[in-house]
This record gives C-alpha cells, structure tokens and sequence, in this order.
C-alpha cells in the first residue's frame, strides 16, 4: 500500500551552496553528503518534517541530468512514493494507466528498490515508487 510522500528529488548545480542555504533555513542539523562516483552523483538528505529533501548534484556534467541542471537551473525532479508492497502496488498503478521507465525496479541510490513513472503518463511529472 502506498504509505504517502517520502521525499521529493532536487537537482541541484552546487550541493554545498544548497545545503549552506537549506540548513539555517529549516533549522536541521547538516546532513552527511554521500558521493557515490561509480554514478557520477553526489546527494544529502535533508530532514524537512515528514517529507525528506532529496537534494542530489549530478557530478558526470554530459548526462540528462548534468544537462538539464545546466539548462534550468536547480530544480525540483521528482517525489517519492513509498510502498509497503511496491511489487502489488506497481501492478495497481500499471493497471491504472500510469507506465514506468523500466519493467522491474531497481536499486536506486540508498540501496532501496525503486522505479520511475513516465512524466507523460502521471500528469507531467516523474513520480518515484520506493521501498520505506
């Protein structure tokens, strides 16, 4: 069942500045920035009430995300489902119109398994599906 919104996803071109102006701003402690380079990436997870910032800086500058962060800006990506049966809730969820970009999940960057709606099918927006 899905349990509600876990986090939302930000892209963002400098993590430290982001976090240097989130941090005073929402009153949490500084969290741990975590670099996974064998995905070009870097992400901290912010603690914003019940809802996680997934604030995430793409560190490979010639992938979709480095590109589209090059072109917009930082910027809102995605939020996140979180699924106390993602394997029975992604069959609900297909049978309602709404597709993936890939048949199965994944592992996605903190090692939960995770898939992505197709913007086009879930109102303009990539919908991340997770694992708690």
């Amino acid at each position: 069942m899905i349990q509600g919104i876990g986090h939302l996803g930000i892209f963002v071109k400098d993590l430290k500045a982001t976090l240097d102006g989130l941090v005073p701003l929402l009153g949490c402690e500084r969290p741990e920035v975590v670099e996974l380079p064998d995905k070009k990436l870097s992400y901290a997870l912010l603690e914003a009430g019940p809802v996680q910032l997934e604030i995430i800086e793409d560190r490979g500058g010639d992938t979709p995300a480095g590109r589209a962060v090059a072109e917009r800006g930082d910027y809102i990506h995605h939020f996140c489902l979180v699924s106390d049966d993602l394997d029975a809730d992604l069959s609900g969820i297909r049978k309602k119109g709404v597709e993936f970009t890939a048949e199965e999940p994944w592992l996605g960057i903190r090692g939960k398994r995770v898939i992505f709606s197709k913007p086009e099918t879930s109102g303009g927006i990539p919908v991340e599906v997770s694992e708690p």
